[in-house]
C-alpha cells in the first residue's frame, strides 16, 4: 500500500503528450503540481511526452517504479499488469474500463488481472476508477479535472470513494469549505484494494484526522469490519454516504461497481455498531466531517449549552437537540443566580437567551460561558450570535473572550453559529473555533462529536463474544421444532421443557410427566408457520385435554398441509406469562448472518420496530441493539407490569449471534418466536424455534 500512496517514483502507461487526455493528465498533474519522485512515461510511439523521456515498455524503463498508473483499454490493461509484475512493480493505478461493471467477459478479464498481480505481488487500485492522490506528497495519479487548476491544501481529512466522480466532487468541495485533504482514493471495481484496504490505510496514517467515505456496497465483509474497528481504535471518526437506501438505488449501485449491496438496515446497523456515522446528505457529511476535523476535542457528556441572542432559536437548537438525543440541561438554581446578577433580562434555564444586551457589553458572553461551563457542568456548547458575526470590531472581542473559556475548560467543544464574512470566519477558525450559520447544522454537528466519543470509548471496552466450544453440526435438511431448539439449548439459549410424541396418547402421558398446563404443537419441518393451520393449542389442563387437541391437531395437518412431514406432536410446557419478544437469524449478502431482535406482537408486525446486529457480538453490545428499539419502555417497570430479565435478553442475543457466526454461511435462518422474558432476576426462554439450513445442492 505503501508503493500506491507514497511511491518514490511513478510510470504513467499510455502517457499522452496531450495534458487534456486521460493518459496526459496525470503526467501533467505530476510534473506540473511538484511531485518529487521520478515521472516515467510509457508510450511506444513517441520518445518524448509533455518534455520528459519516453519509454516504449515497462520493460524498457531504466528504473522499476514503485507505481503504474495505466490508462490503456482494458485487454491491453490486462497485459500491461502482467509486465508490471514481471518487472516487479509493487502497486498499480488502473483507469480502465470495460470490466466486471459491463458483462461476464469483462468480469473474466479482471479476474485473469488479479491472478497476475497476486502471483507477482503487485496491489491494483481500480479498474474503472479516477486514481488516487496523496496531497503532501503532490501525488496526483488521476485524471479528475479537480486537480487541474486548483490543489487542495494539505490537511487531516482522508477521502475513499468507490465513485470516482463522486469522489473528485468531495476534493474539491472540501477544498472549497477551506478544509485539507490528506489521502484520496477512488476504488472503483475494487479488484484487489478495496474500499476497506483504504480505509485501513488512512486509519493508520498518523496524518489522518478523519475519514470521509461513500460506500455503494462492501466487497469484503471482515474486510471492512476490521478497517472499521482500527479506525475506531485509533480515534478516527469515520463519516459514511452509504447509497442504495431504496429499490433503485440499489440496484444501481451493483451495475455501476459489480458491487452487492446489502439490506439498508443491516448497514445501518453495522455502522453504529461498529462507530461510523452515516450522513444522509451530502450538507450532513460535510458538517460532520468539518466539526471532527476541526474540533479540539470530542464531546464527553450528553449535557449541551446553548447560548443565544434569539429566545426563538434557542428553542430551534434545543428541539433538535431532543431529537439528536443530546441533553439541555437547565442550569442549577445557584447558576441560574450568577447569570441573572449580570443578565438582568436574560432567561438564563438553558438556553440561554442573553438578548440584545450582550451587543451593548460584549464581555457578558465570557462570564456567561464561564458560568456554563463552571456551575452548569456543560460539556459542550454553542453560541447563536444572529448576525453579530457581521460586525468586525465585536468579533475581535468574542473570539479573544472565548479563548480564555477554552484555555480555562479544555475538552469542551464550543460551537460558533452566526453569519459571517469570509475573513471573520477565516478569523474564527483560525483561532480553532467551529463556524456555521445555520443553527441546526451546528447541533447535529455536536451531536456527531458526542457520537464518536462514545463510539471510541467502546474501543477498549470489555464485551466477550460467549464462547460455544460443543455445538453440533447443522443437518443436512429441514428439522422440527424439538431438534430446533435443542440446537438453540446447546448454545445456552433457554428453552421450555418438551417431548415429542408420535400420538394423541402418548402426548397425554408426557403431559402428566412435564406437568400441566401443557402447550401442544405440530412437529414438522414443512409447517413453519404452526398457528396457520390450527396446529397449536395453549393452555391444556388434563389428560383429556391434551388427547383430544392432540387429535384435533393431526387432523388439521392431515387437511391443510397434507404433504408435510409429519414427526408427532410437541408437548412442552406453558412458560410461565412474560414479556414476548422475536430474536432471528438472516443471512445478508453484505455481512453474512445478521441478528434481529424486537418485541412480540404488533410492535414487529405492523410497526416493523426492530434492530440489527452483525454477527457476531457481545452482552454489552447486544444492551445497545436492545435500547435501539421503540418499544424499549415495555422492557421496564411499566404500567403495573414489572422490570424484564434485561440481562438475560442480552446474554440471549450475544449466545445465538455466536451460534449464527460459528455456522456461518450453513445457516439459512433462524427465527426464536416467542422468547418469553421473565420479570428481571427469572431468565428468558424460546417457547418455539425455527432453524433453516441453507440448501445445498440447489434443492
Amino acid at each position: 500500500m505503501d508503493a500506491i500512496f507514497a511511491p518514490r517514483s511513478v510510470a504513467v502507461i499510455g502517457a499522452s503528450s496531450d495534458p487534456k487526455r486521460i493518459g496526459g493528465r496525470p503526467v501533467d498533474f505530476l510534473r506540473r503540481h511538484g511531485f518529487d519522485g521520478t515521472i516515467l512515461p510509457i508510450n511506444p510511439k513517441t520518445s518524448k511526452v509533455q518534455g520528459l523521456t519516453a519509454y516504449p515498455s515497462i520493460t524498457e524503463a531504466p528504473t522499476t517504479p514503485d507505481l503504474a498508473v495505466i490508462a490503456l483499454p482494458a485487454r491491453l490493461a490486462v497485459q500491461a499488469v502482467e509486465d508490471c509484475a514481471a518487472r516487479g512493480v509493487r502497486g498499480a493505478v488502473i483507469f480502465s474500463s470495460g470490466f466486471s461493471e459491463v458483462n461476464d467477459e469483462g468480469a473474466a478479464l479482471q479476474a485473469r488481472m488479479v491472478d497476475i498481480a497476486r502471483e507477482g505481488g503487485m496491489r491494483l487500485v481500480g479498474p474503472n476508477c479516477l486514481g488516487i492522490a496523496n496531497v503532501r506528497h503532490n501525488l496526483y495519479a488521476t485524471f479528475t479535472p479537480g486537480v487541474e487548476k486548483y490543489l487542495p491544501k494539505p490537511g487531516g481529512v482522508s477521502i475513499v470513494s468507490q465513485s470516482g466522480a463522486f469522489g473528485s466532487y468531495c476534493m474539491t468541495l472540501v477544498r472549497m469549505r477551506g478544509l485539507g485533504v490528506n489521502l484520496w482514493a477512488t476504488t472503483g471495481n475494487s479488484c484487489d484494494v478495496d474500499f476497506a484496504d483504504a480505509v485501513a490505510y488512512c486509519a493508520q496514517d498518523d496524518e489522518t484526522r478523519v475519514i470521509m467515505g461513500y460506500l455503494e456496497g462492501a466487497t469484503d465483509r471482515d474486510r471492512l469490519v476490521e478497517a472499521l474497528e482500527l479506525a475506531r481504535a485509533r480515534e478516527k471518526p469515520v463519516v459514511m454516504m452509504k447509497v442504495g437506501r431504496s429499490a433503485v438505488g440499489a440496484e444501481a449501485a451493483q451495475s455501476h461497481t459489480a458491487s452487492l449491496a446489502g439490506s439498508d438496515a443491516v448497514y445501518d446497523a453495522a455502522f453504529r455498531q461498529y462507530g461510523v456515522y452515516r450522513a444522509h446528505s451530502v450538507d450532513e457529511m460535510f458538517d460532520v466531517t468539518y466539526a471532527c476535523a476541526e474540533s479540539a476535542s470530542m464531546m464527553q457528556g450528553d449535557r449541551l449549552g446553548l447560548v443565544t441572542v434569539s429566545g426563538g432559536v434557542g428553542v430551534l437548537m434545543a428541539d433538535e437537540a431532543e431529537k439528536l438525543k443530546l441533553d439541555v440541561p437547565a442550569l442549577p438554581d445557584h447558576a441560574q443566580k450568577k447569570l441573572k446578577a449580570v443578565l438582568p433580562f436574560a432567561g438564563v434555564r438553558n438556553p440561554v437567551d442573553v438578548t440584545a444586551q450582550l451587543v451593548n457589553q460584549i464581555d457578558l458572553l465570557e462570564t456567561n460561558m464561564d458560568v456554563l461551563f463552571g456551575d452548569g457542568e456543560i460539556d459542550g456548547a454553542i453560541i447563536f450570535m444572529s448576525t453579530v458575526g457581521l460586525v468586525a470590531d465585536m468579533n475581535e472581542a468574542i473570539r479573544t473572550g472565548l479563548e480564555r473559556i477554552r484555555e480555562k475548560y479544555p475538552g469542551r467543544p464550543m460551537l460558533f453559529c452566526s453569519l459571517t464574512e469570509p475573513e471573520g470566519r477565516a478569523a474564527y477558525e483560525k483561532s480553532g473555533f467551529i463556524v456555521f450559520e445555520e443553527p441546526t447544522r451546528a447541533v447535529r454537528a455536536m451531536a456527531a462529536l458526542r457520537y464518536f466519543a462514545k463510539s471510541f470509548a467502546r474501543a477498549g471496552e470489555d464485551d466477550p463474544i460467549p464462547e460455544l466450544p460443543d455445538l453440533s453440526p447443522l443437518p443436512d435438511g429441514m428439522v422440527n421444532e424439538i431438534e430446533a431448539k435443542a440446537l438453540l439449548a446447546e448454545a445456552g439459549i433457554g428453552i421450555v421443557r418438551e417431548i415429542l410424541a408420535k400420538t394423541p396418547e402418548a402426548a397425554a402421558e408426557a403431559a402428566q410427566e412435564i406437568g400441566f398446563p401443557i402447550v401442544l404443537k405440530i412437529a414438522s419441518p414443512d409447517i413453519l408457520h404452526k398457528s396457520d393451520i390450527g396446529g397449536v393449542a395453549l393452555n391444556l389442563r388434563s389428560v383429556e385435554e391434551v388427547r383430544s387437541a392432540g387429535a384435533r391437531i393431526l387432523e388439521l395437518a392431515s387437511e391443510k398441509a397434507p404433504d408435510a412431514r409429519i414427526d408427532g406432536l410437541v408437548v412442552a410446557e406453558q412458560a410461565a406469562p412474560g414479556l414476548e419478544a422475536i430474536l432471528g437469524v438472516t443471512q445478508d449478502p453484505a455481512f453474512g448472518p445478521v441478528v434481529m431482535f424486537g418485541l412480540g406482537g404488533v410492535l414487529v408486525e405492523a410497526l416493523g420496530d426492530v434492530s440489527f446486529r452483525v454477527a457476531p457480538f457481545g452482552p454489552a453490545e447486544a444492551r445497545r441493539m436492545i435500547d435501539e428499539i421503540h418499544g424499549r419502555k415495555l422492557l421496564d417497570a411499566f404500567r403495573g407490569a414489572p422490570e424484564r430479565d434485561i440481562d438475560a435478553l442480552a446474554d440471549a442475543l450475544a449466545r445465538l449471534s455466536a451460534f449464527a457466526a460459528h455456522h456461518g454461511a450453513a445457516l439459512e435462518t433462524i427465527d426464536v418466536n416467542p422468547l418469553i422474558i421473565g420479570p428481571s432476576g427469572q431468565g428468558a426462554v424460546a417457547a418455539d424455534g425455527v432453524i433453516i439450513p441453507t440448501r445445498r445442492g440447489g434443492n
